[in-house]
């Protein structure tokens, strides 16, 4: 009788557990948006931008936003890394893409490794909030503009959106997190990944 009130205590009251990709090429600010998270959402205070050092392999994180669990893979993303990238797609709920607003010289780096990502199977239907990084400094593009340099293809009916934030001073983190939040839990790739797993409604 226990075991049968513990079990539907965890469906009624566990949280919900999804794993998110932090990814884009090097310098882009991917370590510095994943500290800046665990700085809004714990107690816990991130590192300071001047002591982030280039990620070569990954950093997790783990924060509790909108009553949910997330667990954020920032992944290294200098071109020799980049392939490690696909080993974490199949278990992903969604992808962060950060890109640096304020280089365009490195736009159509940014454009071809985001491409090569969304052509992969294993992502098929995963949410992806592209973030325009950056915005702290006078010359980093709007959200806008970077939607019109990546000028992505079809994105195979995917739930998206651009938007322009600052890692270094928090400026649109909490509003895009909700939004990746919000799609996650109506994804179909979030079904997807719970009935593989076995998973009952309301909890992983």
């Amino acid at each position: 009788m226990f075991s049968l009130f513990f079990g539907l205590y965890k469906y009624l009251f566990s949280k919900t557990e999804f794993h998110v990709l932090i990814i884009g090429i090097d310098k882009a600010g991917k370590t510095t948006l994943l500290e800046k998270l665990k700085s809004i959402y714990s107690n816990l205070e991130g590192l300071p931008p001047d002591r982030i050092v280039p990620t070569v392999g990954l950093n997790i994180g783990r924060i509790e936003a909108s009553n949910t669990k997330l667990v954020f893979w920032d992944l290294g993303g200098q071109p020799g890394l980049r392939s490690i990238w696909e080993k974490y797609y199949e278990e992903a709920h969604a992808v962060i893409f950060v890109v640096d607003a304020a280089c365009p010289s490195r736009f159509e780096d940014s454009k071809s490794a985001l491409e090569k990502v969304l052509r992969h199977e294993d992502l098929q239907g995963a949410p992806l909030l592209i973030l325009g990084n950056k915005q702290d400094l006078s010359d980093a593009v709007s959200a806008e503009e970077l939607a019109r340099y990546l000028a992505l293809k079809k994105l195979d009916e995917r739930v998206y959106v651009f938007e322009a934030v600052s890692a270094y001073d928090g400026m649109g983190i909490k509003e895009s997190i909700e939004w990746l939040v919000d799609v996650m839990e109506r994804s179909k790739r979030t079904e997807m990944l719970r009935a593989r797993s076995g998973a009952i409604p309301g909890y992983m």
